[in-house]
């Protein structure tokens, strides 16, 4: 009997100690990038529903190429614009923010954003930025409310002279170059013709990523981009252990990319074939991203990327007013009076401009530029010599910091044409 009560017991132990280490998480891989941080809700910050709003509108003309926005730099300027509104104006564009996903208030969550984009300046990435409202003859503007819009939102003030157009175009281009750390941004197709009254806000923002582990360039690896130009640029190379995933039935590799201390991440989109990207900005819906995501698990890869800067400069009127902002606009209708107590009926939107700048380059964050491989079985390739679409996210917030498409590479030109 005593012995039968010792094997119960033993057999009992080695039960629980079982079920125990069962639940216990593995260890990481050693040969595994650090996870970067998440934020709690993936897509419930307001730059998400914006960003994908606006990307698909600008892409819907078919004249942009190599599209770029930051939805979250661009979010925090209209929500300290809608500060400055009263009645249906303010509405239209508390309207165009709203989230139903977000945990926190819209102005709480844009400026957590910005104060978490600063923190990472220089580790993660390098980043340039800058968010300012022109205005044109204006009545006398509140200068207390001038002075909150910029400590919590980082929205200066600048005012445009008497002159003309051209005048005005040369002062936003000016103030543009010095926002992005003076990177020249391309020229906008048609600039606002602002008229008295009117003010116009101006987003810049030029962003470097500095990757968890360099790219390989010490020979220079000249290949062919097969986007709606073919054009020869130079190839990185990286082999490492990534989170990726390969869509099938929509015929898409996805791939997230680590940044230097996890503070921000890239997610990659890149079509299995040569084509436009037309189809894949069809799929950018919320919850195509948020399947993706839940589906990439960490594995061997071999990843090759061109080295390249993507720029942007655009007019946001015409698509904004799509989204239903309609009331700013008309300078009899529109309500700025927060801003100016006679504004009602004088103050308008002349204008919404934005530069955007991505640059992919080879280097990583790490002080010494250490490019130690991995020990890799089988690596899968991910060689994006081809269109492709890029998302950058602020870890922490969670944030949309940039969205665009590479559709055409700078570079020498082929004759060979999509």
């Amino acid at each position: 009997m005593l012995s039968a009560a010792v094997l119960y017991l033993s057999l009992l132990n080695l039960l629980i100690v079982g079920v125990g280490s069962s639940s216990s998480k593995a260890p990481p891989a050693t040969g595994e990038p650090p996870q970067p941080q998440q934020a709690s809700s993936s897509f419930g910050h307001p730059s998400w529903s914006l960003g994908l709003q606006l990307y698909r509108a600008l892409r819907k003309e078919g004249s942009n190429t190599n599209t770029l926005i930051s939805p979250a730099l661009l979010a925090s300027s209209l929500s300290a614009l809608s500060r400055t509104a009263k009645g249906t104006t303010a509405e239209q564009l508390q309207e165009l923010l709203k989230n139903a996903k977000v945990e926190k208030k819209t102005e709480e969550a844009l400026s957590d954003t910005l104060k978490s984009m600063r923190e990472g300046n220089g580790t993660s990435y390098t980043l340039h930025g800058s968010s300012a409202l022109f205005s044109k003859q204006v009545p006398t503007l509140e200068k207390s409310l001038l002075e909150e819009l910029q400590a919590q939102f980082g929205l200066g003030h600048v005012a445009l002279g008497a002159g003309g157009k051209e005048a005005d175009m040369e002062k936003l281009r000016s103030w543009a170059k010095g926002g992005m750390g003076g990177l020249e941004g391309s020229l906008l197709k048609e600039g606002p013709d602002a008229k008295d009254g009117a003010v116009i806000l101006a987003n810049a923002l030029h962003f470097k990523g500095l990757w968890d582990r360099s790219f390989e360039t010490e020979n220079q690896d000249l290949r062919t981009f097969l986007g709606t130009k073919y054009t020869k640029v130079t190839m990185m190379h990286r082999a490492g252990v990534y989170r990726h995933y390969e869509d099938m039935e929509n015929m898409v590799q996805v791939i997230e990319l680590g940044l230097w201390s996890g503070k921000a991440s890239m997610l990659l989109l890149l079509p299995f074939h040569v084509e436009s990207l037309a189809r894949v900005d069809r799929l950018l819906t919320l919850q195509q991203l948020e399947t993706w995501m839940g589906k990439l698990s960490s594995m061997s890869m071999a990843l090759s990327l061109p080295q390249v800067n993507i720029s942007s400069t655009l007019s946001l009127q015409k698509q904004l007013a799509v989204l239903g902002v309609a009331d700013a606009w008309d300078q009899k209708v529109a309500d700025f009076s927060g801003l100016s107590s006679k504004g009602k009926g004088k103050l308008h939107l002349g204008g919404v401009l934005h530069w955007a700048s991505l640059e992919l380059a080879s280097e990583s964050g790490s002080k010494d530029g250490s490019n130690e491989d991995e020990h890799l079985d089988k690596p899968k390739l991910f060689y994006a010599d081809h269109s492709f679409v890029i998302l950058v996210k602020e870890n922490s917030t969670g944030a949309l910091v940039l969205l665009g498409a590479l559709d055409m590479a700078e570079g020498a030109a082929l004759h060979d044409e999509l």
